[in-house]
């Protein structure tokens, strides 16, 4: 599985912080980030991973360098993907991980 060792590092560093049961587990063709047992942020290749729920999706991928997950040939409602350069500020990403984990906030743990 391929992803981006140092984008990996940076979402580590910044969710060691949150309140919540985080792991990380191979998947998605890269490596995710689970917060009480859901998937929350993660990377695949050089790309992020958000989920941010169906509600916030259609708002998400407005953002710039943002694109659907697509990685079965069917888009994944919820899921956006994130280029590189969406991500290559500090404050970008951790606003990525803030919206992913105000979605999974919302969820019951599994």
């Amino acid at each position: 599985m391929a992803y981006d060792e140092g984008l990996a590092q940076r979402i580590r560093e910044i969710i060691a912080d949150y309140p919540a049961d985080v792991h990380e587990k191979k998947m998605f063709g890269g490596l995710a980030f689970m917060v009480n047992g859901h998937m929350c942020v993660g990377v695949t290749n050089s790309d992020l991973m958000a989920r941010v729920g169906p509600e916030q999706y259609a708002a998400a991928l407005e953002l710039p360098h943002a694109r659907k997950m697509d990685f079965t040939g069917k888009p994944l409602t919820g899921f956006v993907y994130v280029g590189d350069a969406g991500v290559a500020a500090d404050d970008d990403l951790m606003a990525w991980i803030e919206r992913s984990y105000g979605f999974i906030s919302s969820l019951p743990p599994k």
